[in-house]
């Protein structure tokens, strides 16, 4: 019988071999030029999906595609915003929950279509303050899913943006976090989220996290989206 020592290698093996396809993924998205003026999000959303069956043989997403393009980038997770087709000078985001062999990636980033220095600025910002949140985590062992959430959007405040998120991370491993109940809000980086994130699951397995940072344009014309894997590696 294996120790849980190495369970959990294997688990964090497999979470960082499924974000690496991930971004393999999302590189060639952008090697090919498929993130242009003119398509949908759908469309485009669809054209990536069927990129992944292409590259990894991926048939399932655990969490809906999201494409999110100019305001339609304001939106949460749980919205579902009309159709938009992408325009010239557009900042969009992606957030694919791709499933390789039975574990889970959740991947996002942002794109700035044209030369808007307000939007670059944005997407430039986005990794240095999701890197912050994690030296936050690594610097507290007893931090608390609120207290991170609570850090990240001070750090978005100081950088001169408001946080967009209901939450700024949750639990991720071989099971949709979908399928949580709603109410347990200690899957979650979020308010109300007070137990400690380093910490085992009821099955005995350590809990990795996801960290997500959604930044919103003061006056609220446009947002953008980043987050990958948290504790790892």
């Amino acid at each position: 019988m294996s120790s849980p020592e190495l369970d959990d290698r294997a688990r964090v093996d497999s979470l960082l071999d499924a974000q690496t396809k991930a971004e393999r993924l999302f590189d060639e998205v952008e090697r090919r030029g498929m993130i242009r003026a003119g398509i949908g999000e759908r469309a485009l959303s669809d054209d990536i999906r069927d990129l992944a069956a292409e590259m990894f043989g991926v048939t399932r997403h655990w969490h809906k595609r999201i494409v999110r393009a100019g305001e339609n980038t304001l939106e949460t997770f749980r919205a579902n915003p009309p159709d938009r087709i992408i325009a010239d000078d557009d900042i969009l985001f992606l957030d694919f929950g791709p499933i390789f062999e039975e574990w889970e990636a959740d991947f996002g980033r942002t794109f700035v279509l044209g030369d808007d220095e307000l939007k670059r600025r944005l997407a430039d910002d986005l990794p240095r303050i999701w890197d912050a949140g994690r030296a936050y985590f690594r610097a507290h062992p007893e931090i608390t899913g609120a207290e991170l959430f609570d850090h990240v959007v001070e750090l978005s405040e100081q950088a001169g943006w408001h946080f967009g998120g209901e939450i700024a991370g949750h639990l991720v491993g071989e099971f949709p976090h979908e399928k949580i109940s709603g109410d347990e809000i200690e899957s979650y980086v979020a308010p109300g989220s007070s137990g400690p994130m380093r910490r085992l699951d009821p099955s005995g397995r350590v809990c990795h996290w996801i960290l997500e940072v959604h930044l919103v344009e003061p006056d609220r014309r446009f947002g953008g989206f980043y987050e990958e894997l948290l504790d790892l590696p």
